[in-house]
């Protein structure tokens, strides 16, 4: 039997399986049809040598934008920026115009991304009707409609009673909340983090205690209720000090980080540079060391990019005005890859915490490369430096702090389902 395409020669690292090996992957009818050394034909040859192949990314935070604000990004886009990324499961969030709180507007997604047909779209569906943050949703329904998780995220569960309701009735189903943590009565008009940076530029803060209140409320209601608790783009020291001391105590606690909030400080928005931000904002060099720290340790398990695309308009206007966020799928990798670098994480600890531990998080069948498995992979060369032109982003959207800078790894091919849907192009 001639398979349908053969990698050759990469270094195979596979988390789940304890896999890291130089090793031959051959796919057949979009799975897995086996690994190690293949003597065979196939239709179509990858020669991977000096590159690292690997399950295909999952990035459990992004926001596509569509429906309703398709201008900064749309399901289309928002894929080829996946993929030329190395990702191959994309969760969305629900802060879309409607919002992702009925199943009728996850069954739109669904058509609309098979018919784009380039990564596999996981919904996470709004805790509250509205994102209102005062009914909460059917979730019952909209995890039957492919809902993979909730949230209000670009909006805190602020009520506590609410969020108790919202982890009672989701611990009945196992059914996991994110929650964007900022207290707004701390936060509200503040556009950077607040400290001596804000000072020093006369620009509203917010400080880390908006994060960090939400947190330590949230943790109590959650011992209340024996619910599974996620904190998004997890990004002070105390909130991952606060993190670790649930899970310490067995409470079903967990965190992601974005790879801004491990790479960059506040000091990134001196001159007024709104490419640099974000909610929750860049915060203090201490905080950074922090959450890296959480990465090291295992309380943070998950990085992802929070990818939050937004036309120029919004971001030209001035600082305080200027939308938070920034795109972050095609720039995952190589930025994360600085953990490997300064022996922070193993490249396999690295690549777990982008593939397996995500997919476990959320009962996903992904994440892993064994026999059988759903064939999404990703190649990257770890080595390879280049220059990010935010005029070359897949994204609809150029919000990045990255313009200009010296990456090092690159994503040379991508594979969804067994389907080869990216490779860089030769003169890249």
């Amino acid at each position: 039997m001639k398979i349908d395409l053969l990698i050759q020669h990469g270094r195979l690292i596979d988390p789940a399986s304890a896999v890291d090996e130089i090793a031959d992957v051959w796919i057949h009818d979009g799975r897995i049809a086996g690994t190690g050394c293949f003597s065979g034909k196939a239709k179509r040859t990858i020669d991977a040598r000096g590159m690292i192949v690997c399950p295909g990314l999952i990035d459990m935070h992004v926001h596509l934008r569509e429906p309703g604000q398709e201008w900064k990004e749309d399901i289309a886009s928002g894929s080829k920026a996946a993929v030329a990324g190395g990702v191959t499961r994309v969760c969305c969030m629900p802060n879309t115009q409607p919002c992702l709180d009925h199943a009728g507007v996850l069954a739109q997604l669904a058509a609309r991304n098979q018919a784009v047909g380039l990564v596999h779209l996981h919904p996470i569906a709004a805790v509250s009707k509205g994102l209102k943050g005062t009914e909460l949703t059917e979730m019952r329904e909209l995890a039957a409609a492919g809902a993979v998780a909730f949230s209000d995220d670009g909006k805190p569960i602020w009520h506590a009673g609410v969020m108790r309701k919202a982890l009672e009735y989701a611990s009945s189903f196992g059914f996991l909340v994110i929650q964007h943590a900022e207290e707004p009565t701390l936060t509200a008009g503040g556009a950077i983090n607040e400290g001596w940076v804000s000072t020093q530029m006369g620009v509203p803060g917010m400080p880390a205690e908006g994060e960090d209140s939400i947190i330590a409320r949230d943790i109590m209601l959650t011992r209340l209720t024996d619910a599974r608790y996620h904190v998004a783009h997890i990004s002070t020291a105390g909130a991952v000090a606060q993190v670790r001391a649930a899970q310490q105590q067995g409470l079903k606690v967990s965190a992601e980080a974005a790879p801004h909030h491990f790479a960059l400080t506040e000091e990134e928005v001196l001159g007024y540079r709104s490419d640099a931000k974000m909610s929750p904002p860049l915060r203090t060099e201490a905080d950074r060391q922090a959450v890296i720290e959480g990465l090291r340790d295992g309380t943070i398990a998950v990085i992802a990019t929070d990818h939050a695309p937004h036309h120029e308009d919004d971001k030209r206007c001035g600082l305080e005005c200027a939308a938070f966020g920034i795109v972050g799928l095609e720039t995952m990798l190589p930025v994360s890859l600085m953990l490997v670098r300064e022996k922070v994480l193993s490249l396999s600890e690295l690549i777990a915490k982008m593939t397996v531990n995500p997919a476990r998080l959320l009962n996903l069948a992904a994440g892993r490369l064994a026999k059988g498995d759903i064939a999404d992979v990703c190649v990257f060369d770890p080595d390879e430096q280049w220059t990010l032109d935010r005029n070359r982003l897949y994204s609809k959207s150029r919000n990045t702090p990255w313009h200009g800078k010296t990456m090092q790894g690159r994503v040379r091919h991508t594979i969804t389902a067994g389907k080869l849907v990216f490779s860089l192009p030769e003169a890249s």
